[in-house]
């Protein structure tokens, strides 16, 4: 029944814009005349929306020649940006933003965001670069008034755009076919085709299937003097990834739905400790979505958009003593539902004032085979109202986050209910248009949910929790000036920044070792600065070449226990400093691209000391690249070298990562 009323709630209120819009649109259009419209063909790459805030983006060729396997891979080449890899091509990874934790990380796929009520993990390694047109890092929020309410409620945001179909040409089709091998017994091929259906339509399916036996040499040292080379075991991953989209054109709008499905087994190769190098871990993933949205304006004035999804995610674990003797027996399943539904509205009050107002609702369920589970439900009401106005030199917008949150359990005592506001304030000043120099800063509160697992994880979770809460604080400077013909391009960005963190949750024991419980116990404060440098040089005609720096300083400190020895100490796996250096050179048929990331020291703990110290580690990254023209069809060969140096490092302690390896490439497109 209360189910029922939030859905009644969300209808109501769609029929009361969708209502107000025939409206406007009845007024707008003369029905006593009639009109001919001569027919216009629009074909654009994709852009990154307007933003006050700070953002960054790789979109296009810059993207697609990083030597990187999946979406995870491509995030370390921004600033403010921290990757939690735990080994291998198959292994989990997650992405932190500004050291504010992976939870408050909003992912959006195709403008709908990724969700996982179970432990609020997305999982990054599922998703290729083969179909990505874009990514785009927004710290705070991306600053418009024109979207759902979700994209207000994150501290940063990672926005991923799948490739549209686009036709400049006859044809009525593309068809790009790419197969990826080497080094761990990887093969990766994968297919994507673009077909128009008619002027206004088109669709695009894309699949891949990926085989690595994960199987890889790294170097294992010990205080004592333990020293030796081992072989990484049980890091296999067989995955099928299938999407397939279908686009369409409105007048004065567009619409468009997804379907997405990926299944996985998995070995996880686990930690190597105490000189134990192999596990016997298994999971098995099934990930299932369909998504929608359209949008339209009706004229200058009115602005609509409608967005939906429905999700199911399985996951299967398996820990058997009778293949691993180190290991208590586990078999346990998850399975996790997900409807969301979402109406955002925008105004032109004036040419330089709008006004937004969105609504979405989401429900999630979670069912698993443990002892005593609580079968928990979650229904989520948020609601945004925003405005923006946009001057000659000054833009402004601010927004509010009204969520209201509803947990529903097999046990009473355990539901849960929370509202929470949350604003946020952006603003720009560019002093003159003759010079592309913009002065910016922003101001933002917002929260991250308890997770199911948080609240309801058998003997461990806490149904009292409160959510955590973030405030960020930001100033920076955008420059974007061509300096001379051979420095077509200079675009500089620099921030610096103040977090705060509070009513951290974080795991302490009880009185029995081996039950743990969540608790609002952490305060967390993050000092920190990004730079961002991009620039093209173009010495002589056929010759171009880019370059694109990262740099990310930052003191972030856990301040939750005054009592402590440790307190003020930099929190675990946050360096100091890290950055990255991209090089691409491209002449006539040929691309050259050179890569290098580092990652300063760093401590698996708060306490700052000589046992939790994990060294710096860097890698360089090669690969060349040479086109051809083969009858009708394009033909790309591309030979990698990864880790060139064969520097052996743990991004996370005791998940060693792979030495120098090898990968080549060969794309066909017709």
């Amino acid at each position: 029944m209360k189910r029922f009323r939030y859905f009644l709630f969300f209808g109501f209120y769609s029929a009361l814009c969708i209502s107000g819009l025939r409206a406007q649109d009845t007024l707008s259009v003369d029905t006593t005349r009639m009109y001919h419209i001569d027919e216009v063909s629009v074909s654009a790459k994709y852009h990154q929306t307007a933003s006050i805030g700070s953002a960054q983006t790789l979109s296009g060729e810059a993207l697609q020649q990083l030597n990187s396997h999946s979406v995870a891979d491509a995030l370390r080449y921004f600033s403010g940006v921290q990757i939690k890899d735990f080994g291998g091509i198959g292994g989990l990874k997650t992405v932190n933003i500004r050291s504010m934790g992976t939870n408050h990380v909003g992912v959006f796929y195709d403008g709908i965001e990724l969700g996982n009520a179970q432990n609020g993990t997305i999982d990054l390694g599922k998703f290729s670069l083969d179909n990505m047109e874009a990514i785009t890092v927004y710290n705070g929020e991306k600053s418009a008034v024109f979207q759902p309410a979700k994209d207000f409620g994150s501290s940063g945001s990672v926005y991923l755009q799948s490739k549209a179909p686009r036709f400049d040409d006859d044809k009525p089709y593309h068809v790009t076919a790419t197969v990826k091998g080497g080094s761990f017994g990887t093969i990766n091929p994968s297919l994507l085709w673009e077909q128009q259906l008619s002027s206004k339509m088109a669709l695009s399916t894309s699949a891949e299937y990926l085989y690595t036996t994960g199987k890889y040499k790294f170097r294992y040292q010990t205080l004592g003097g333990y020293d030796t080379t081992a072989i990484r075991q049980n890091g296999d991953v067989n995955a099928v990834r299938a999407e397939v989209g279908l686009y369409g054109r409105v007048s004065e709008g567009s619409w468009r739905t997804k379907a997405y499905a990926y299944h996985s087994e998995r070995g996880y190769p686990g930690a190597v400790v105490r000189g134990r190098f192999t596990h016997e871990d298994r999971q098995w993933d099934t990930n299932v979505f369909v998504q929608g949205s359209f949008q339209k304006s009706f004229g200058n004035v009115y602005s609509l958009m409608l967005k939906g999804k429905y999700a199911y995610d399985y996951l299967r674990y398996l820990a058997d003593p009778n293949k691993d003797a180190g290991v208590m027996y586990v078999d346990n399943t998850y399975k996790q539902h997900e409807i969301y539904v979402s109406n955002a509205n925008r105004w032109q009050i004036f040419p330089f004032w709008d006004m937004g107002l969105s609504v979405d609702f989401q429900w999630n369920k979670l069912d698993a085979d443990l002892y005593d589970f609580a079968y928990p439900q979650r229904y989520a009401l948020l609601g945004a109202l925003a405005t923006a106005f946009n001057f000659s030199h000054v833009k402004l917008h601010a927004s509010v986050l009204g969520t209201f949150v509803r947990d529903h359990t097999l046990k009473s005592s355990a539901n849960t209910k929370i509202l929470k506001f949350t604003p946020s304030v952006f603003a720009s000043y560019q002093p003159s248009h003759e010079v592309d120099l913009t002065l910016r800063a922003f101001f933002k509160q917002s929260m991250r949910l308890p997770t199911f697992n948080d609240l309801y994880y058998t003997f461990i979770g806490n149904a009292s929790l409160k959510p955590e809460n973030t405030t960020q604080y930001d100033i920076g400077i955008t420059y974007n000036q061509p300096i001379t013909h051979w420095f077509p391009m200079l675009s500089l960005q620099i921030d610096g920044y103040f977090n705060q963190v509070t009513d951290k949750i974080v795991a302490t024991p009880t009185s029995n070792f081996f039950r743990w419980t969540m608790i609002n116990l952490g305060y967390v404060e993050i000092w920190g600065s990004d730079i961002a440098l991009q620039t093209t040089f173009a010495p002589i005609e056929p010759l171009t070449l880019n370059l694109r720096l990262a740099y990310t300083y930052q003191r972030a400190r856990d301040l939750s226990d005054p009592t402590s020895d440790y307190y003020g100490g930099q929190i675990p796996y946050i360096p100091r400093h890290s950055g990255s250096v991209t090089f691409s050179g491209h002449y006539k048929t040929w691309d050259l691209n050179y890569s290098f990331i580092y990652t300063g020291e760093r401590y698996d703990s708060s306490a700052n000391i000589a046992a939790n110290y994990i060294q710096p580690w860097y890698t360089h990254d090669l690969s060349l690249s040479k086109a051809f023209q083969w009858s009708k069809a394009g033909l790309k060969l591309t030979a990698e070298v990864n880790n060139l140096f064969n520097q052996q490092y743990e991004v996370v302690r005791c998940y060693p990562m792979p030495g120098i390896n090898f990968r080549a490439i060969a794309q066909v497109t017709f």
